[in-house]
């Protein structure tokens, strides 16, 4: 199929980013994708919330290349109302503390709708010298919902235990930089450039046949991953990732994943080491391709490659991530041009992936 236009790309990193979905809640990541794909793959989902998307040419006797986004972000849940009707709550995946106090939030009630919260921060009137300067502990903050008793927040709010937290942020675009700011860009904009693969392929004779995975959990560990993996059974993987942009904080020297250059392939994190020849040989078709492409080596981070890596006799993976300023906080800045050229290389990856190829890994 036709790359989709700019505002159907747009269009849909807007959707994913604006829904709800923090790891174990992914219902409405699910259904935008679910949406996308439903004129060119078959939807299927498991009982930890994986979706597996099928393009109408897959045929079921090809090695099996699979192509995974995790669906969820960053978010929290709440642990218990306390008796003056605030809320403690326990994060889902790793934040930024700092970002977190003063922020609006978005809390689902027991009847399914999501109210507002603040992020409670005491006002400076009210602490010592020592607060003043002591880092942000999560451990230590509450979500205030307007209510003023533990009856209040559970009766005529509908808080319960359990119940899923998210950044309260609408998505903006500014088209004359190419820049959109959102929440949850770690991973909706690797979404994206998934289901942009999907799509485009899905009509294509291919050497492989193609599974898309829109995988649950994995701010909370690769959980939903560990799972597809065993059902896809892979014999070579992409997964796609929005990944920290390194450009406004560090030296030029050693910025690797700069916003607007393109996406990223990953040589190493603390997770995985990638399969070095199958590292070598996509630099060197997106430098055939004239595709925009930056690497990168990281003494931090992790992705689902790492799960995926290490099923079977060993799965070759790449992680192609598409640059996000400030991820595991409440706003990210993203690219709609990176997330193009991410779809632009996975999908010069997958058509070239041979036989012969593939065993060269």
């Amino acid at each position: 199929m036709q790359p989709s236009t700019h505002e159907e790309l747009l269009n849909l990193v807007k959707n994913l980013s604006e829904a709800k979905a923090p790891s174990g809640f992914e219902e409405e990541s699910i259904a935008v994708a679910r949406e996308f794909a439903a004129s060119f793959a078959e939807a299927e989902e498991d009982h930890v919330r994986n979706l597996f998307l099928r393009p109408r040419n897959f045929s079921g006797t090809k090695p099996v290349f699979m192509l995974d986004a995790h669906g969820d972000e960053v978010g929290m849940m709440v642990q218990a109302i306390k008796p003056n009707g605030t809320l403690r709550f326990l994060t889902l995946g790793n934040w930024t503390p700092n970002t977190l106090p003063s922020s609006k939030v978005w809390v689902r009630n027991r009847f399914g709708r999501y109210i507002p919260g603040i992020i409670a921060a005491p006002p400076v009137h009210f602490l010592t010298e020592a607060e003043r300067n002591r880092p942000a502990d999560p451990a230590s903050l509450v979500i205030d919902i307007g209510a003023s008793s533990r009856e209040e927040a559970e009766n005529v709010y509908g808080v319960a235990m359990g119940e899923p937290v998210v950044s309260a942020v609408d998505f903006s675009y500014d088209e004359e930089h190419d820049r959109m700011i959102g929440k949850g860009f770690d991973c909706r904009v690797g979404c994206a450039a998934m289901l942009e693969t999907l799509r485009r392929l899905s009509d294509e004779e291919l050497p492989v046949d193609l599974c898309g995975v829109m995988s649950a959990q994995e701010e909370v560990g690769e959980r939903g991953a560990t799972v597809a993996v065993q059902e896809v059974r892979p014999a070579v993987a992409i997964a796609f990732e929005g990944c920290p942009a390194d450009d406004t904080f560090t030296e030029p020297y050693m910025t690797q994943t700069a916003l607007g250059k393109g996406p990223m392939i990953r040589f190493m994190d603390r997770s995985m080491i990638a399969n070095p020849r199958f590292m070598r040989d996509t630099i060197e078709l997106a430098e055939r391709l004239g595709i925009p492409l930056q690497t990168s080596v990281r003494s931090g981070g992790g992705n689902n490659g790492a799960v995926i890596n290490l099923v079977e006799k060993g799965v070759p993976v790449i992680v192609v991530g598409v640059p996000v300023r400030y991820i595991h906080s409440h706003y990210g800045f993203a690219s709609l041009a990176d997330v193009r050229a991410a779809a632009d290389l996975a999908c010069a990856v997958v058509r070239e992936m041979t036989p012969e190829k593939l065993a060269s890994f």
